[in-house]
């Protein structure tokens, strides 16, 4: 199988890759990530704790890892008008992992960007605008997230 697209050749931009550190117990910075993604309008109506699962299931050993499914109903619904695929990356998912004791990463890729890119979503002015506000939502929270980091 070859891929439409060349892994090696992507920016970050490409994909909207966003990614910061936060200095606080995996628990508090869930928290954290939840209310910073309320403030900024995303609502989560997804989360779940893949390494509790995996640890739980089949002995995986896993270090705190977690998945808040974030949405903007507007924007999710003006997105399914022009592709129902989308509905298959739904919803925008923003990771926090541990990476040591006090110390936990939150990462997210754009859906909306990653679905244009591989042909999932249109080339058409109303899904730039629902790229464009996304991102700008996106970029909002990890501010926030970088500016209230308790």
């Amino acid at each position: 199988m070859t891929l439409p697209i060349d892994p090696a050749t992507i920016d970050p931009e490409d994909i909207g890759e966003h990614e910061t550190t936060l200095e606080m117990s995996h628990e508090d910075a869930i928290e954290h990530v939840r209310e910073a993604c309320l403030d900024i309008g995303f609502g989560i109506p997804v989360e779940f704790s893949p390494s509790a699962l995996l640890n739980e299931k089949v002995d995986a050993d896993r270090d705190p890892y977690y998945v808040l499914g974030a949405c903007n109903p507007m924007i999710a619904d003006r997105a399914l008008d022009e592709t129902n695929r989308i509905g298959g990356l739904f919803p925008c998912n923003v990771i926090v992992w541990e990476v040591e004791p006090g110390v936990q990463r939150v990462y997210h890729l754009s859906i909306m960007k990653l679905a244009r890119l591989v042909g999932v979503a249109p080339h058409t002015e109303a899904w730039a605008e629902i790229v464009d506000e996304t991102g700008d939502l996106v970029a909002a929270l990890f501010d926030e997230l970088e500016a209230t980091t308790p």
